[in-house]
């Protein structure tokens, strides 16, 4: 019988070296064939407060975080306190100077082995990794691979402590069950989602990147500086996000890919330069990594709520399309998506992550970089056309998607305005032409329906209860439905990656079919489900999470049961925001 996904966690200050001592050990469970799911929490200060870094690890495929915590390796007393509460019959792996209090604990000489403080996670490292039963060389490696920048000393000197560390821990195995065989391939890469971006980006070409730095979107921007001098990108930390916002426009404007990463706060300010990008009809990708709010709200924590904030940002009506990866893999394949129907369309669109996505590893495999589709191209071409043609930039046409052309590379004369303009690009207050050139942009609706993407369908057919959900919450949902199947009830899973626009004809009949939709989301009104009933579903409750924790299988479990009979996360269709 196959073990069940185990839930290890550490914890400490920052500062103490708990996220080295979290990468090195899920590197070198990933490299071992494991499947692992890393969520991070921190609390939004450069050193000192309380974080953890939660690692779930089982032989194959892990889908979500968990509630539960099976070994705890604690860096300070703090952790003992507020996370030895979760650890039930687990395993507290602690120094011998901490107290364990009644919890079932292995207390460690860390100062002994290490010898110095410095090397006190790299100890709590071998010490784990050797409990936790796996091969010795895998870890040895990836020290030399963190530390080679630093010389062959220190190189050594860590791995003394990893040896003594291993030594020590190999006459106390009896304290913790080995993980058993891992199931899944090697050469799999550790991602997390903001990663991905980056690498989607540069695979669709990404030219510029204007950012201005803010939790959690920073790393998008921070990855393709790693790959900028390689790829050929300009990457410019902007005054503010106003300007990083005119920037990528006027990039795009020039003809390159142009990419702005930021989150709900620093999108507040780029709104205007949404309705630009509207009116300009320029093709522009936002990635907005929410975190929650109001104003700073919580800033290392995760939500959904900026769906809104997506969908209704900048005055005026123009269309737009909207991505809601849940994967590292849709991460990759939705930014390049996202490139694509910006550049095909000359729209915004944007890719809306969030906390706990972003700074979440994953195994993924390597991306087949031959197999993705072509993308739509501007006009680069130096052919100006017939003797005499008058380009016309924004030419009323049946699809309302108009020729666009690159100032510099022919005799055209290239406008962009941010007034009401005639198929030329020149200023007009002519109402007649008003009104066509609004039809002509709304039109491009039409071909954004027909290429949207479908929901993912996971459980039962014609379910008792179909689970829907969008982004990054689908992994713990699915698996909340996996466990109510095996109750006995009849569940199906409907989730979202692209969650604007949407086509109701893709799962209408599936909603349908179902005796009861819930719609599953991390905001207090419950914004997709809005979405859902204006597409026609008939959406019986909603349970929201708005707590800046990502969800759990077991949190989605405990919360519908308890809808049952009421409970301040559930709404009912009548009592739900309409």
């Amino acid at each position: 019988m196959q073990q069940a996904p185990r839930s290890i966690v550490i914890g400490g200050e920052a500062g103490q070296g708990l996220v080295t001592i979290g990468d090195m050990l899920v590197r070198t469970l990933i490299r071992s064939g494991y499947g692992v799911l890393v969520a991070q929490h921190y609390m939004s200060r450069v050193r000192g407060g309380h974080n953890t870094y939660n690692i779930r690890v089982g032989a194959g495929d892990v889908l979500a975080p968990t509630d539960d915590v099976h070994v705890l390796v604690a860096l300070d007393q703090r952790t003992v306190t507020e996370q030895g509460p979760r650890l039930g019959d687990g395993l507290l792996i602690l120094d011998e100077r901490l107290d364990p209090g009644s919890l079932n604990a292995l207390r460690v000489p860390f100062a002994a082995l290490a010898g110095r403080p410095l090397y006190e996670n790299i100890a709590a490292l071998g010490v784990l990794a050797a409990l936790l039963g796996l091969e010795r060389a895998p870890v040895d490696r990836l020290v030399g691979e963190a530390f080679h920048k630093k010389g062959d000393d220190v190189i050594t000197r860590n791995l003394e402590v990893l040896e003594a560390a291993w030594r020590w821990a190999s006459d106390h195995r009896a304290a913790s069950e080995p993980l058993s065989a891992p199931e899944g391939p090697t050469g799999r890469m550790m991602l997390q989602g903001n990663e991905a971006i980056a690498l989607g980006a540069l695979a669709a070409g990404v030219k510029f990147c204007a950012f201005y730095p803010m939790t959690p979107a920073t790393s998008v921007a921070q990855n393709l500086i790693l790959h900028a001098e390689r790829m050929g990108v300009v990457v410019e930390q902007a005054e503010d996000e106003i300007a990083a916002m005119n920037m990528v426009l006027g990039a795009s404007y020039a003809g390159a890919r142009a990419l702005v990463p930021t989150s709900g706060g620093g999108f507040a300010l780029m709104t205007e330069g949404v309705s630009l990008a509207g009116v300009m009809e320029q093709p522009v990708v936002i990635v907005l990594a929410q975190r929650p709010g109001p104003a700073t709200g919580l800033p290392t924590r995760t939500e959904q709520a900026d769906l809104d904030l997506a969908l209704y940002a900048g005055h005026g009506e123009f269309p737009r399309v909207i991505f809601a990866p849940a994967t590292p893999e849709d991460c990759f394949h939705l930014t390049y998506a996202a490139f694509d129907l910006a550049e095909r369309f000359q729209i915004p669109a944007f890719v809306l992550t969030d906390q706990y996505l972003a700074d979440s590893y994953r195994p993924v495999a390597p991306f087949d970089l031959d197999a993705l589709p072509p993308l739509a191209e501007p006009d680069f071409s130096t052919d100006k056309g017939p003797e005499g043609e008058r380009y016309k930039r924004y030419e009323l046409t049946e699809s309302g998607i108009s020729p666009r052309r690159i100032p510099g590379f022919s005799k055209s004369l290239v406008l962009a305005d941010c007034h009401e303009h005639t198929e030329q690009g020149y200023i007009t207050e002519d109402a007649g032409l008003r009104i066509a050139m609004s039809d002509k942009r709304l039109r491009k609706g039409d071909g954004l329906r027909s290429m949207a993407l479908p929901p993912r369908c996971f459980g039962d057919e014609a379910p008792d209860l179909l689970l829907a959900c969008w982004g990054s919450s689908e992994g713990a949902v699915v698996e909340a439905a996996q466990r109510l199947r095996a109750r006995g009830r009849k569940v199906g899973v409907l989730s979202f990656t692209q969650v604007w626009p949407l086509e109701p004809s893709q799962f209408l009949s599936r909603c349908g079919e179902a005796s009861e939709v819930v719609c599953i989301e991390g905001n207090a009104t419950g914004q997709f489900s809005r979405l859902l009933r204006l597409a026609g579903v008939v959406v019986g409750r909603t349970l929201l999470r708005y707590d800046g924790r990502p969800f759990t299988p077991e949190w989605i479990v405990a919360h519908l049961a308890a809808g049952d009979s009421g409970t301040s996360h559930m709404q009912t269709a009548k009592g739900a925001s309409a």
